[in-house]
């Protein structure tokens, strides 16, 4: 009986203490000390920017932060300033003994020069896009050579019988004399990443007595957007904050060259919900071009700019934040209502999600200046580019509208975008790490 009794007690015992190392274990996080503990990271990365120290969390008055090799050189017990870029070490220390590591990047200080202007913007596709079929009225009915050739829409037409194709009016010539001399064309094309070849019997269309393939075929693509910076030195810039696709196929577009003009905003067609709104624009690429474009990427468009543009705003090279610095709360956007002027304008950052490697909708933006609602409805199409700008730093662009709330809708943090632009943002600070 006492055997029975003893192991019920001893039951009890375990049962209780199980309970309250559950209550401890989840009460720990709430324990002001450990908080601020767990809140430390094991790895920052700052600019080095002698005008912004880098800040870390106190621990306590008993908890020293100190820089074991001297690479960094402390202005009070949690402010430091880097004494020259690279990898270093920042160790938290009570009585002589270390508690905590930070890892610390610096970087070369990054500064950028905001846009805002409204951007007429023109690509010229790599080869000749296929953007549809059609029908050939021959003395055998209605045919497309095209289709029959297993050429799909959206496949570039790279080369015809050996040689480059690089624009719409170098495909007539093959055409007629593959025609004439009832011999078939030998067609190398592009399909997403593969290569293909193929032929292609062009077809006498009995009405107009003109050799046809039956495609519908186009060689380059016009809209407008916004600049969003550009690199004082180098005069780099990048644009839009998303990729330019195909309006037919809804593929990015795969270039061979572009380029970019000012242009005149006219009007505005305002955001509702279910519709997006649209910014109306005159431009002409008669006029002098600002720049070229190299690349169209899921991050926008990027080139070089002829020389230095102004937005009349802010025109003084401004730093940059990180995905990791920026903050939920008010920011402003820089972009064109009318004309050409650029205006400033309140929004808010909703969130914002820390990214190591790029990606695209790295934040949540909503806008809440009464005059830019009142005008737009909130994010139009055209406004995409448009710089954000948060605690005088550049965080991103605004990139798309969320249809049925359209005061809201994404943008891309900037480090993305100088990166695509060829502006080096970790590779030095990696570099040294990988050494």
């Amino acid at each position: 009986m006492r055997r029975v009794n003893w192991v019920k007690d001893h039951r009890k015992i375990r049962l209780l203490t199980g309970i309250l190392l559950l209550i401890t274990v989840l009460a720990v996080p709430f324990i002001a000390p450990v908080n601020h503990y767990l809140s430390i990271p094991n790895q920052i990365v700052a600019f080095d920017n002698p005008s912004e120290p880098i800040s870390m969390p106190a621990l306590g008055d008993n908890v020293s932060l100190a820089s074991p090799d001297g690479s960094m050189q402390a202005i009070d017990s949690t402010k430091f300033y880097a004494k020259e870029t690279g990898n270093n070490e920042l160790i938290y220390q009570a009585a002589g003994l270390p508690l905590k590591k930070v890892d610390v990047s610096v970087l070369e200080d990054i500064r950028v020069v905001p846009g805002g202007q409204s951007i007429g913007v023109q690509l010229h596709t790599l080869g000749v896009l296929v953007v549809g079929h059609h029908q050939i009225n021959s003395e055998d009915g209605k045919i497309s050579p095209g289709e029959d050739a297993d050429i799909q829409v959206g496949d570039v037409i790279l080369e015809i019988n050996g040689e480059k194709v690089k624009e719409m009016e170098d495909v007539k010539p093959f055409v007629e004399e593959s025609g004439k001399a009832n011999e078939p064309l030998a067609i190398k094309l592009k399909r997403d990443n593969e290569t293909i070849e193929t032929t292609l019997d062009p077809i006498k269309d009995e009405k107009e007595e003109e050799y046809r393939i039956g495609l519908y075929i186009r060689d380059s693509a016009a809209g407008i957007g916004t600049m969003t910076f550009y690199d004082p030195e180098t005069k780099n810039y990048g644009a839009l904050g998303h990729v330019i696709s195909d309006m037919d196929t809804q593929k990015p577009i795969e270039i061979h060259n572009g380029s970019i003009v000012r242009s005149n905003v006219t009007s505005i067609e305002k955001g509702n919900h279910g519709t997006p709104g649209e910014k109306q624009a005159k431009f002409s690429f008669e006029d002098q071009k600002i720049g070229n474009i190299t690349k169209n990427s899921p991050f926008g468009i990027f080139g070089q700019l002829n020389k230095p543009i102004s937005n009349g705003k802010n025109d003084k090279p401004m730093p940059i934040a990180l995905s990791h610095e920026v903050k939920e709360g008010p920011a402003k956007i820089l972009t064109v209502l009318d004309g050409e002027e650029v205006e400033e304008f309140d929004v808010k950052v909703v969130s914002s999600v820390p990214q190591k490697v790029p990606a695209k909708k790295g934040m949540v933006i909503q806008i809440t200046d009464d005059k830019l609602l009142n005008e737009t409805g909130g994010i139009v199409q055209g406004m995409s580019g448009s710089p954000i700008i948060q605690d005088g730093k550049m965080i991103g662009a605004v990139t798309h509208v969320f249809v049925n709330d359209p005061t809201s809708g994404y943008g891309v943090h900037i480090e993305w975008m100088l990166e695509e632009a060829g502006i080096e943002v970790k590779k030095e600070a990696e570099q040294e790490k990988a050494g």
